[in-house]
């Protein structure tokens, strides 16, 4: 289990945040909902919001603070899709009904533009990403996304950028071609998560932080979750701990390998020279096992990523392990200072596919993959709907296969990590 702390980790998204991250109460005493929430990341304020603003009594309990984890913490890139691409969707569900998965990642684009206006925050929305490919032989799969895109998914918005346009988009010699997505975007995640959390209170939803769920149990009338200083009763439960879960839900657990990921932010740039690395502010990620990933900041530092671990650590120098990567990229910012270094876990499926479904009452939200800000919001939309009544987008998830991962996380995490080895080999063929 990973300690937990209080105290948001030292990432720019924390020492940038306008004024104080609220605080909110612990949980002292008993409370009666109707749908019991555990886990205050984007799974579970999504899904809470959604249910307080239909009118349902909704409790969250946090163990740390809201965001407190990877919805805190990550890259901010608002893509569409989902960590695992298309085609093991295709593969399991058919194209049709993959279709229909599709279009509510497209509702989940839309909804994120809008909702952060609709309750009256503000997140640094930026529009615009670019997919990129650093090996020839991956452009191919550039195109074959933007086919893909069109033919069976009728999304035809995706323009395909060859190298000799690049630099009007990415001012780096590392990248062969890309894929501009209009509808994705790039944003600050803990703005997002604590207006979220904001709009949940001014519907109804209480939120309680540090209050770390020791237990539940099912009941005749429901589900009841235990906290060191009290217990909440709740018609419904919705499990939304990703890679946290571990002992509180052993069955879901065992479906989850926790990844640790960082990043790094650089001091503020010359803002000519932050316009020059990226002339239209798009995001960007390549197409590489082991991707890298970076965007600009509202005050000119770049936000670098991309390193990740699979024995359970991060490196004790997260700036040193990433300078190397991100002057790859950049070789303009070869000794660039960094300001800021930090990481977190993600929770990974063997398949990397969604874990999102239920079992009578109770609900669970798992397995993003480290890509998960519009997936977050979608999944949190069916788990939503099913409780309101309709199942017909949490039927499509439950088609999903999602496997344990055989022997467990001790097993599977170095079998990870000889793979991760193999795939960066691959990477640099």
């Amino acid at each position: 289990m990973f300690k937990q702390s209080a105290q948001h980790v030292g990432t720019w998204y924390a020492a940038s945040y306008p004024g104080s991250i609220p605080l909110r109460p612990r949980l002292q005493g008993s409370l009666d909902s109707e749908v019991l929430i555990i886990g205050a990341g984007f799974s579970g304020l999504h899904t809470a919001l959604r249910l307080a603003l239909a009118g349902k009594r909704v409790v969250l309990l946090e163990a740390s603070r809201v965001a407190w984890a990877a919805s805190g913490r990550n890259g901010g890139q608002a893509l569409l899709g989902w960590s695992c691409d298309m085609p093991p969707l295709e593969k399991a569900l058919g194209q049709e009904r993959t279709r229909h998965l599709w279009d509510s990642m497209r509702w989940a684009a839309g909804e994120m533009r809008e909702l952060p206006q609709r309750h009256g925050f503000d997140v640094d929305y930026r529009v615009g990403s670019l997919w990129t490919a650093v090996l020839e032989r991956r452009v191919e799969l550039l195109r074959e996304a933007q086919r893909d895109a069109e033919q069976k998914w009728g999304y035809d918005a995706m323009r395909l950028i060859e190298r000799d346009e690049l630099p009007e988009w990415i001012d780096s010699p590392r990248y062969k071609a890309a894929l501009y997505d209009p509808e994705a975007a790039h944003l600050n995640p803990l703005k997002l998560a604590q207006g979220l959390a904001s709009a949940i209170e001014a519907a109804g939803g209480r939120i309680f932080e540090q209050s770390q769920v020791l237990e539940y149990r099912e009941t005749p009338a429901g589900y009841v979750a235990r906290t060191p200083e009290g217990e909440v009763r709740g018609d419904v439960l919705v499990l939304a701990c990703n890679a946290y879960v571990d002992g509180l839900d052993r069955q879901l657990s065992s479906r989850l390998l926790p990844v640790g990921s960082y990043q790094v932010a650089t001091a503020p740039l010359d803002p000519e020279l932050a316009r020059s690395l990226l002339p239209r502010n798009s995001c960007v990620i390549d197409n590489q096992f082991v991707p890298d990933y970076f965007r600009l900041t509202p005050d000119h530092r770049l936000l670098f990523g991309g390193g990740c671990t699979y024995l359970g650590g991060l490196p004790k120098d997260v700036p040193a392990a990433t300078r190397p990567y991100l002057e790859r990229v950049f070789p303009q910012l070869k000794g660039v200072q960094i300001d800021y270094g930090w990481g977190g876990h993600i929770d990974v499926t063997m398949k990397r596919t969604p874990d999102i479904g239920r079992q009578g009452q109770r609900y669970w939200l798992q397995g993003f993959s480290g890509h998960g800000i519009l997936p977050t919001l979608a999944g949190a939309r069916a788990v939503a709907d099913a409780i309101l009544g309709d199942e017909q987008l949490l039927a499509l998830y439950q088609g999903l296969d999602n496997p344990r991962f055989p022997g467990g996380s001790l097993l599977a995490a170095p079998l990870e990590a000889a793979g991760k080895a193999w795939y960066r080999l691959r990477d640099l063929a």
